[in-house]
């Protein structure tokens, strides 16, 4: 089955199906709301996101997604709570904490 991406106006949704229409279809019974912007059939069946291309990269032997994660279990998986810690831990300024930790909640901590 082939994997899709799927851009909404609000989303962008990795999902195998059929087809183009299957896939679509997927989106409006799981986001009704959302207008659909563009389908492509991905060419391989995996898909990446890159870290730097989301701004987080390795730096003076640092892993930031284990961090972040760290700083996620010991906020409960409290999104505020775990960017002050990640922001005390490593130093990164509120933007780069926050869109750190934001991404590693997405990838289910």
């Amino acid at each position: 089955m082939p994997l899709f991406e799927v851009e909404t106006n609000a989303h962008i949704i990795i999902t195998w199906a059929d087809s183009d229409d299957a896939a679509a279809g997927m989106v409006r019974e799981s986001y009704p709301y959302d207008q659909v912007i563009r389908i492509s059939k991905r060419p391989r069946d995996t898909w990446v996101v890159s870290k730097s291309a989301l701004g987080i990269t390795q730096g003076q032997g640092l892993d930031p997604c284990g961090i972040a994660r760290d700083c996620l279990a010991k906020a409960s998986g409290d999104k505020v709570h775990a960017i002050r810690l990640y922001m005390h831990e490593t130093g990164s300024d509120l933007e780069r904490a926050r869109r750190v930790i934001e991404s590693n909640m997405v990838m289910g901590w």
